[in-house]
């Protein structure tokens, strides 16, 4: 019985890497952060290089990131969270690159409304592997022939960029939190940036969207502008503006404390709330006489009893 090719033997390059496993895992470098954030910024300059024209600014939105199965469970195992501050940090820089280019008097218009970002494994993908393959309409229903991919092989570390029908991707692992989608900016700013604008006396601002079904999904904004905050539930009768009262019967009443520290410039929150979790970590709970605090990290993401999203952006 014939065997099955691998994924590497389909598209052709399995002579590029097959060396010894057991000396080539040893050279391999642990996958950090900075290896993921730099390799994306890489790509994206790759990608305005090889689609731009004329005057005109192209550049992929969609960036599909592909690592070996072992080395994605390694990095995600004492870092929940992390991936989301990536490509925050991404996005914006993405930002001050295309700036750059407008500022030279070129036209920077987006082919989607969104960036996309999907971090991913395959079984085939030996230790210390990492590929990228870029689009530019994010969940474009329109199949195209080939894709382009750029793979870096252990064995030589140099990059090879090759045309791959889209069926190869069925043998990726797709993570729910290596997802990620965030909407286009003409301003060339993420919404945090936006809010931070010279003049404006708000601290923060913080985001949430309310899953009741009277409010249909919409988002509701808070401008924080007292060093103190309460986050409160529907069942608050207090009104003082100090309060963010969320119009849901899912959060506590109150369920969250948060400050800013002018000091060393970082905001601290403390839960009274049955359940929060703040980049999908177990926050302590506290009494509201007692509060224990806990560093609130800007662009964090905390998640109030299983069921109210809620993000906090400095202003």
């Amino acid at each position: 019985m014939a065997s099955t090719p691998n994924f590497w033997q389909r598209i052709g390059i399995q002579d590029w890497f097959l060396t010894n496993e057991t000396s080539e895992r040893a050279k391999a470098k642990a996958l950090t952060p900075d290896t993921v954030y730099s390799y994306i910024i890489e790509k994206f300059k790759e990608s305005i290089k090889e689609l731009s024209f004329a005057d005109r600014v192209v550049f992929y939105h969609e960036f599909i990131i592909s690592f070996n199965a072992e080395d994605y469970k390694e990095f995600v195992a004492n870092k929940q969270g992390i991936f989301g501050l990536i490509v925050h940090e991404t996005v914006e820089q993405f930002y001050k690159i295309l700036k750059e280019h407008r500022a030279e008097g070129k036209t920077v218009k987006p082919s989607g409304s969104k960036w996309v970002f999907r971090l991913v494994s395959h079984p085939d993908y030996a230790r210390g592997d990492k590929g990228f393959i870029g689009k530019l309409l994010p969940d474009n229903n329109k199949k195209e022939e080939n894709l382009r991919v750029t793979f870096i092989p252990r064995q030589t570390g140099i990059a090879q960029t090759f045309d791959v029908d889209q069926d190869i991707l069925k043998g990726f692992t797709y993570y729910s939190e290596g997802y990620f989608e965030i909407p286009y900016e003409e301003a060339l700013e993420t919404e945090a940036q936006t809010a931070a604008k010279p003049g404006q006396t708000n601290i923060a601002r913080l985001e949430t969207i309310i899953p009741d079904q009277q409010f249909a999904g919409k988002k509701v904004e808070y401008l924080m502008k007292e060093d103190d905050l309460i986050v409160s539930g529907s069942d608050e009768t207090r009104e003082d503006s100090n309060i963010f009262t969320i119009p849901s019967e899912w959060v506590n009443a109150p369920h969250l404390q948060i400050k800013y520290n002018h000091a060393d410039g970082k905001f601290y929150m403390a839960s009274f709330g049955e359940i929060t979790t703040l980049n999908e970590v177990t926050v302590e709970r506290s009494h509201v006489n007692s509060p224990k605090w806990v560093e609130l990290p800007v662009n964090s993401r905390m998640l109030l009893n299983g069921i109210i999203g809620l993000n906090l952006f400095k202003a």
